[in-house]
């Protein structure tokens, strides 16, 4: 079994028809352990929150997907003690404290971070970060 971090922008494929759902959700159905900040709900959240303001989608149904989020086994890792790390590799690579702390689990757990935010991607593919990252595409 393999162990992946997932951000915001690959769980929020998993019930949105987007360009690389099928990869993402590739991540459920096989056995992988999903390794998530707590902050990956707030994110999640907030991402459906813009939808409903657009009216994309409507506020039931966005609260229905964040039961149907509950619903999916994650091994939770709490976002406090990931804070001074996240804001270390934050400085260090021009990123978010927020992607950071992702970034954080996946050092920590030694596995990769998968992602659909391109622009984070392609900041730190190239880099010292690139064992740490993985491409929502690239998802075997």
């Amino acid at each position: 079994m393999s162990d992946f971090v997932v951000d915001a922008s690959v769980a929020v494929k998993w019930f949105m028809l987007e360009t690389h759902d099928t990869p993402a959700l590739r991540l459920l159905e096989r056995p992988h352990e999903l390794l998530v900040p707590d902050l990956l709900f707030t994110e999640v959240a907030n991402a459906l929150w813009k939808r409903v303001r657009r009216a994309e989608t409507t506020m039931r149904a966005a609260v229905a997907t964040l039961a149907t989020l509950d619903a999916v086994r994650f091994q939770v890792h709490p976002s406090r003690p990931l804070l001074p790390l996240a804001l270390e590799l934050a400085a260090g690579f021009g990123r978010t404290v927020y992607d950071s702390v992702y970034l954080a689990v996946a050092m920590i757990r030694h596995c990769p971070l998968v992602t659909a935010d391109r622009r984070l991607y392609d900041a730190l593919a190239a880099g010292a970060l690139r064992s740490h990252l993985l491409w929502v595409a690239d998802v075997p």
